[in-house]
């Protein structure tokens, strides 16, 4: 069962609106289909991204960190091309 839909309103510009238009267009779907796709993906970045900065800090807060002989070898990889 697919979630309510709402209506929302927001300003674009037109150069955006006309490319969103001719995607639309060539991928013969509607330009709401597009919008809310994009925003999906957007969400799903936004929310990657704030919890790998969350797992980050928690390593951190915890002194997770490579030791000087890991990042010595890790810099030695690259030194060695």
């Amino acid at each position: 069962m697919s979630a309510a839909k709402e209506t929302i309103t927001f300003r674009l510009d037109r150069t955006k609106r006309e490319a969103l238009d001719a995607i639309a267009k060539e991928l013969d779907r509607d330009r709401s289909y597009l919008l809310n796709e994009a925003i999906e993906n957007y969400i799903e970045i936004y929310r990657w991204q704030i919890a790998e900065i969350n797992l980050a800090i928690a390593e951190a807060n915890a002194e997770d960190f490579a030791s000087d002989e890991e990042v010595d070898m890790m810099f030695g990889r690259f030194n060695e091309s």
